[in-house]
């Protein structure tokens, strides 16, 4: 398939990261070839409840990865995961915002994958039991080969955005063609510590596709901390364009904001009532390309994204904007 306006065999991109000097989102892990990724997030007051994943029959799963969001004490907290302990990484204190927010990461796979690889396809539970009132939730990426999907990229980025501005910036050799059969270019986001109209904007190509990420869409129970979190998630619609609050999913399709001939995607966050924690962006994109990822200068992050053929490829990272005083 074609997925950019260019005949040449190999086409060279350049990817640039510029994150405050307390660091920001991070990209985590890169997948490039077959491959289909789930979503979910939950959280509870009763600290009792089941998160999923959604993975078509005859897929290997390749990573699962678990997510711990906390508010007000630092973490990582115990949480076990379809019955079994975790070890998380330590704690991801966003300094940016109020309320000590902070997530945690576990790798998962050796827990989800004997399960699915063998299973019949389609959505699997897994039940999640929290140790502490301060967890508001959990998310669950798993990522999987299949080889009927078609090639594609998929990023993950871990940590936290600062409340005063974030972004990434995706440079291509050449321009795009969002109108091209099968292409893809989404975005999701997992949000800690949301409800009761705290929100984040996004930005993307200079156009703001909301003003409303965030709320508690995935939480269970009485609307109270413990339970304050939202994951686009699998089973998600695409959030409409500038959504109202109830409305946005943090499932977002950022082909409309790509025009024919583009030669970067550009995507801004800001949390202008800095109590929201944006500690996950899980990306989608069609085509096929190389990440390596390198760091130039202590205060900017970069990698070089060769690809192949036909390339189509948008990670998320956020650039630290001024921050006032």
């Amino acid at each position: 398939m074609k997925y950019i306006a260019s005949t040449a065999a190999t086409l060279l991109a350049f990817v640039a990261f510029t994150t405050p000097a307390n660091a920001s989102l991070g990209l985590w892990k890169t997948y490039v070839g077959n491959y289909g990724v789930s979503t979910d997030g939950g959280g509870s007051v009763g600290q009792d409840y089941v998160i999923s994943a959604l993975v078509p029959f005859g897929a290997v799963v390749e990573s699962a990865y678990f997510y711990q969001s906390n508010y007000s004490a630092t973490g990582p907290f115990a949480v076990s995961f379809d019955g079994n302990g975790t070890v998380f990484t330590a704690a991801s204190i966003n300094a940016s915002s109020c309320c000590n927010l902070n997530s945690s990461r576990a790798d998962v796979t050796a827990f989800v994958k004997p399960i699915v690889d063998v299973g019949p396809g389609g959505v699997y539970d897994f039940k999640v039991m929290e140790s502490s009132g301060f967890t508001d939730g959990t998310a669950l990426v798993v990522t999987y080969k299949l080889g009927s999907l078609p090639v594609s990229t998929i990023a993950i980025l871990d940590g936290f955005s600062a409340v005063g501005g974030d972004g990434f910036s995706v440079n291509f050799g050449a321009g795009l063609d969002p109108g091209a059969a099968g292409f893809q270019s989404e975005m999701r986001l997992g949000i800690g510590f949301s409800c009761c109209d705290q929100t984040s904007t996004v930005t993307v190509n200079g156009v703001t596709i909301t003003e409303n990420a965030g709320n508690n869409d995935d939480g269970i129970g009485t609307l109270s901390n413990g339970q304050l979190i939202t994951v686009g998630g699998f089973d998600d619609p695409f959030s409409p364009f500038l959504p109202a609050y109830g409305d946005d999913h943090e499932r977002y399709n950022l082909i409309p904001q790509i025009t024919f001939g583009d030669t970067a995607i550009n995507v801004r966050t800001n949390n202008p009532t800095t109590d929201d924690n944006i500690f996950l962006a899980v990306f989608l994109v069609s085509g096929e390309a190389t990440v390596m990822p390198f760091v130039p200068e202590p205060a900017t992050w970069a990698m070089m994204i060769t690809g192949f053929g036909l390339v189509g490829f948008a990670a998320r990272r956020r650039r630290s904007m001024a921050a006032s005083a």
